[in-house]
């Protein structure tokens, strides 16, 4: 029997394609960003944050949870949400093998919220991220990836996927 898993993932579903989700290869990579780009989409629109989504898959290609950017508040970023969501009773630990799919680089530091999502994802004890792209100095300056490797985390970026995260945020990159 199917169930929803904390985040509002049905469980089985998120094993479709077999081996073909279980992070680590260049193809369950691309598919995971993909969705977690896809989840940046149902962001509110705001003209002062960029639009984010995240996914947290565990070593056997389960779903752990997912956020995207302002999902309950103004101020959430999607990495913040997906690991809230994990620590929910019931849920899968965050750690222990488990990927983080980011559309953009985790935030090193946020005006918003004392913690940012780099120092949050380090406290979780994940030891990977996957990211589409770097953040570019648009609101604050980027280095959540150069945080998160100086903490010994590996961040693998795929550049190929990176328009597509940017389409999404588009109206803040004009200028």
């Amino acid at each position: 029997m199917t169930g929803t898993r904390p985040g509002g993932v049905s469980a089985g579903a998120d094993r479709a394609g077999g081996g073909q989700r279980v992070p680590g290869t260049a193809d369950a990579d691309s598919r995971w960003l993909a969705e977690a780009i896809e989840l940046s989409r149902r962001c509110p629109p705001s003209a002062t944050a960029f639009s984010v989504g995240a996914i947290l898959v565990a070593a056997d290609g389960g779903v752990i949870a997912t956020g995207f950017s302002r999902e309950r508040d103004p101020h959430d970023h999607a990495e913040e949400i997906a690991l809230a969501k994990a620590a929910l009773p019931g849920s899968l630990p965050a750690a222990g093998g488990a990927t983080l799919y980011s559309s953009l680089e985790p935030c090193a530091a946020r005006a918003s919220r004392p913690r940012s999502c780099a120092e949050l994802i380090i406290a979780a004890g994940l030891q990977r991220v996957v990211i589409a792209w770097l953040e570019p100095p648009v609101f604050v300056r980027g280095g959540g990836a150069v945080r998160l490797r100086a903490a010994g985390i590996t961040v693998t970026e795929i550049p190929g996927l990176a328009p597509a995260a940017r389409a999404v945020n588009a109206h803040l990159l004009t200028g």
